[in-house]
């Protein structure tokens, strides 16, 4: 898995989104068979009134989602998102409304009569409401955090390592606990927990003064 989607995979999982990463989008070839027309790095959705809850000995810890996210508080979000490394912008082909659209349609979200307006919707205003009562949202997730159209979502990737790393020395006594297997999201906990046992260097022996003969 690409490192920046791996990082973005771990700060959508903290707050509360499934997601999907490097979703194949297939179309049938000419002369049989089928053929990969791009990758979708990720997809995402989070039901309404999803946090990080944890339990501690102090009882349940309630932590609200990263108001960068704009995620609705009354209904399912659902993001399909371009990430890159470098300067945000989307692929062509992510911006191909027969791609948008089999996403919805494979992805669950619209049926095959609502998928080809509502892929079209989303092209032309970076959201889109179907009638399950979910909305779906472009987004573009870089190194510079900025804007690409349509997408009315756009965040840097130090936005995002910095509020994974933020929350785990905040609750750091609950989340010591826990055995992450997603490589980002352990990878910073392994940094927390060096940082927090790095031993303190030895003072420096000082120099003794030279004695009058």
């Amino acid at each position: 898995m690409d490192n920046a989607v791996a990082l973005v995979r771990a700060y959508l999982h903290v707050n509360g989104y499934f997601t999907v990463t490097e979703y194949p989008v297939l179309e049938a070839a000419r002369h049989g068979g089928y053929r990969t027309v791009t990758d979708l790095d990720v997809l995402a959705v989070r039901f309404p009134g999803a946090g990080r809850r944890v339990l501690g000995r102090g009882g349940r810890h309630r932590f609200e989602t990263d108001p960068a996210l704009r995620a609705p508080a009354d209904r399912p979000d659902m993001l399909v998102a371009e990430v890159k490394e470098g300067r945000g912008r989307f692929n062509e082909a992510t911006l191909d409304a027969a791609v948008i659209e089999a996403a919805l349609a494979r992805f669950g979200c619209a049926g095959p009569d609502e998928a080809a307006p509502a892929a079209q919707e989303l092209l032309r205003r970076g959201t889109a409401q179907l009638t399950a009562g979910h909305q779906v949202r472009l987004a573009v997730f870089s190194s510079d955090g900025a804007r690409s159209h349509p997408a009315p979502l756009a965040l840097s990737l130090g936005h995002m390592a910095g509020f994974v790393q933020d929350h785990l020395r905040a609750h750091w006594d609950v989340l010591h606990h826990a055995q992450s297997r997603d490589p980002a999201l352990g990878f910073l906990m392994m940094l927390e927990k060096a940082a927090r046992m790095r031993p303190t260097p030895p003072s420096s022996t000082p120099s003794l003064a030279s004695h009058d003969s």
